[in-house]
């Protein structure tokens, strides 16, 4: 091995490490997560075991698995198991426990009984971003993505999935019972040995035992699909449903994680994990949860159009947030080639509208439409109108328009007056997705129940934010700022 650079003899006896303080530089993340930490208030916060018990065995501090896990999540090891390793042989570890190396279970625990906590210590980092200045402009981006939850597919049942197994099953007995005729059949004319014969015979049968102990375990979940307030259950992890993603007949069983994440620093200053696959009824909710976090009177948001729905933009106005995001181009007249509401020109100072062919439109009656106040428009000019083949079938063409459909022609404005919004959308939300997807590795979530997943989330959340802030400032600034 001359030449190359060589490693110390095994058995050589050496004091490593003189002291664990030498292993650990200024520009260690470590030291950002050890300095957090130590000035959190884990008793406000809520975290359990903060004062020691006056009798029986001494138990560890909240902080010290606190910053484990933290550590852990920085560095793609969320398993419980895996850290209590790292716990006695990473000296990174060792200087940011104190060299204690409590076991998976105590590890897990911790997790599972402090969720509501390390939701706040992951909002405090939030606060202290803000109080840095990183998070001094108001506008964030909202978007929701699906991430893998501990639950297969084929343990993920709905009534369309039930249906179309049972008709799989049952063209399987058919065919079962079709080659068992035909074995008959040819057992009866002596053209097989009759071993052979019974042997396919005996598989046969075996295999329509199966499927009809198939059919009565299916049955029995049927019945509890059915029972199910959204006709969908999941066996592993009960919370969990499956969602379509936007490859075309693709789905997960997951969970639906929203966030919103500051235009400027890309931070995530709020998120939510829910169960729904829609982002339809979610805008107003982060956007609130955004602006309690930035400490605004008035935040601007944009998202893109799986966000569109009018009572969650107009409780967005009424709340101070200007949203911008398109509006979702679903007209049924357009799909068969007439013509569609927006050809249609809306005159505030008449209150009417204005058809392609000129006519006016008047407001004739209020209908009362999915729980919605709609202003109904109707010309008699429809009949003799020569492009009324171009527009309805029906005697007259009716519009409906919504009694706050202003504060949706609003959002319109905005996004013609700022066509790059949603490349800025695009940049600043989709990117924390995809960097928390890659550090979370291929199955996600580790943990099962909504509880439970939401708690893993903050902690992805937060060892994100701590990246980026100890991208942005370095290591160095974010302890000062801290102990400031």
């Amino acid at each position: 091995m001359a030449g190359f650079v060589r490693g110390t003899d095994r058995q050589q006896v050496t004091l490593l490490p003189e002291c664990l303080e030498d292993w650990v530089d200024e520009n260690n993340p470590v030291r950002a997560v050890d300095v957090f930490v130590d000035a959190l208030d884990l008793g406000a916060l809520g975290f359990g075991g903060v004062h020691a018990q006056a009798t029986g065995r001494p138990s560890y501090h909240p902080s010290v698995l606190l910053k484990l896990y933290i550590y852990g999540y920085l560095n793609r090891v969320q398993s419980s198991r895996r850290l209590e390793c790292e716990a006695g042989r990473n000296l990174e570890v060792m200087w940011l426990t104190g060299r204690l190396s409590p076991d998976h279970k105590t590890i897990a625990d911790f997790r599972k009984d402090n969720g509501a906590a390390i939701k706040k210590a992951c909002a405090q980092f939030v606060e202290l971003c803000r109080n840095m200045g990183l998070l001094a402009k108001a506008s964030v981006a909202i978007d929701g993505s699906k991430f893998k939850a501990v639950n297969s597919r084929d343990n993920n049942f709905t009534k369309g999935k039930l249906e179309r197994r049972l008709k799989q099953i049952e063209d399987s007995v058919a065919r079962y019972i079709g080659q068992l005729d035909t074995a008959d059949r040819r057992q009866a004319f002596g053209e097989d040995a009759s071993e052979t014969v019974e042997l396919v015979k005996t598989r046969l049968k075996e295999k329509l035992v199966k499927l009809e102990e198939e059919v009565k375990r299916l049955r029995a979940i049927e019945q509890q699909v059915l029972a199910s307030p959204d006709q969908q259950i999941s066996l592993t992890d009960p919370d969990c449903r499956s969602m379509a993603t936007s490859g075309r007949g693709s789905g997960m069983v997951a969970y639906n994680v929203q966030s919103a994440v500051d235009t400027e620093h890309h931070l995530i200053v709020a998120h939510e994990v829910t169960n729904s696959g829609s982002d339809r009824s979610q805008l107003a909710t982060m956007a609130e949860a955004a602006k309690v976090a930035l400490h605004s009177d008035n935040l601007d948001v944009v998202a893109d159009r799986g966000y569109f729905k009018g009572e969650e933009i107009l409780a967005c106005e009424n709340a101070g947030v200007s949203v911008i995001l398109p509006k979702p181009q679903t007209s049924g007249a357009k799909s068969k080639g007439r013509f569609g509401k927006q050809d249609f020109v809306y005159l505030p100072t008449e209150d009417a509208y204005r058809c392609p062919a000129g006519e006016t439109l008047s407001h004739h009656y209020t209908a009362n439409v999915d729980g919605q106040k709609m202003l109904v428009y109707i010309t008699k000019a429809c009949r003799t109108c020569p492009l009324k083949n171009s527009c309805t079938t029906s005697n007259e063409r009716r519009v409906k328009r919504w009694e706050h459909e202003h504060v949706v022609e609003a959002v319109q404005t905005r996004l013609d007056k700022n066509p790059q919004a949603m490349r800025v959308r695009r940049e600043t939300v989709e990117h924390p997705f995809a960097t928390l997807k890659m550090r979370m590795g291929a199955t996600h979530f580790l943990c099962k129940t909504l509880p439970k997943v939401a708690t893993e989330m903050a902690l992805n959340v937060l060892s994100y934010n701590l990246t980026r802030v100890m991208n942005i400032v370095g290591v160095t600034a974010l302890v000062a700022a801290i102990r400031a």
